[in-house]
């Protein structure tokens, strides 16, 4: 492709919230906050990536060649999929500057599969990459529908100013878990699900109450518990840990929003976001 000498189009990923309460390790939501990669010289407002950059290892191992910038306004270290955004469109790159402007779709599975790969859990990769809210599991993926309802939602995130480290926060989860505890977060995912499917965002809360791993990472996060508790009384349909943390998210209809914001407690900030129903894509 001649265009890929020029920095005319960029590739785009959009950030996630993962695991959305009980959904552990498979459920994700695509977000509109973006990592960006093109080839070429970097421009102004964006960096060069190094080698050992996690997005430029998925861009070769894509088959990716020359130099690579980006440009990411997904905050590091927060659970809002800043590695998985990175590695997806780095990775989407490597497909267009080898196989077209159509790369995305032709080599979407080996993009979502050796994304997952490198994050070691496949819930960002397949939001970042499919947009919408998503499942992946084993090597399996799903995408669930986003109704009216659910598209004028808004996402609010309370954004800690401490970062986590997600191979530190799964330290501390066990190894095994109560069959009973196993029971209830299918259960729970299930309806999460059916929230989307259904576009009834009354199904959220329940939806989201988890019992493998919140208990033991919200206390890890001054004011997380507190943050959770004040968003929902504040108008929010549900909350949750999103990712590793730190930050807690909320699902909220577009009359809450404001309410839900200023209830959070300070040692955070909070950002205004929605569902990206895109996934990765070809920008020019």
């Amino acid at each position: 492709m001649t265009e890929t000498r020029d920095n005319s189009w960029f590739v785009r990923a959009p950030a996630s919230s993962a695991n959305l309460g009980a959904g552990f390790d498979v459920l994700g939501m695509a977000l509109d906050l973006y990592a960006d990669c093109g080839l070429g010289q970097a421009p102004a407002d964006a960096q060069q990536i190094d080698a050992h950059h996690p997005g430029r290892i998925a861009f070769e191992a894509l088959g990716g060649t020359g130099p690579m910038w980006m440009r990411c306004n997904i905050p590091m270290g927060r659970g809002l999929g800043f590695s998985g955004a990175a590695r997806v469109s780095a990775a989407a790159l490597a497909a267009v500057q080898t196989a077209g402007a159509d790369g995305i779709v032709d080599r979407g599975d080996e993009i979502l599969a050796y994304t997952a790969q490198l994050e070691g859990h496949g819930d960002n990769v397949a939001a970042s990459l499919h947009g919408g809210v998503t499942g992946f599991v084993q090597g399996e993926f799903v995408s669930m529908p986003v109704g009216p309802t659910m598209a004028a939602a808004n996402f609010v995130a309370w954004v800690p100013d401490v970062t986590t480290s997600t191979d530190k926060s799964r330290e501390a989860l066990s190894s095994t878990v109560d069959r009973a505890d196993a029971v209830h977060n299918i259960g729970r995912a299930i309806q999460f699900v059916m929230a989307f499917v259904d576009d009834d965002p009354s199904l959220l809360a329940s939806g989201a109450a988890d019992r493998l791993h919140q208990s033991v990472r919200l206390p890890g996060v001054h004011g997380a518990e507190e943050a959770l508790v004040a968003g929902i009384a504040a108008g929010a349909w549900a909350g949750w840990l999103s990712g590793s943390g730190p930050t807690v998210g909320f699902m909220c209809p577009p009359s809450a929003v404001e309410s839900v914001a200023a209830a959070l407690p300070a040692g955070g900030h909070a950002k205004l976001l929605s569902i990206d129903t895109v996934g990765c894509r070809l920008e020019r």
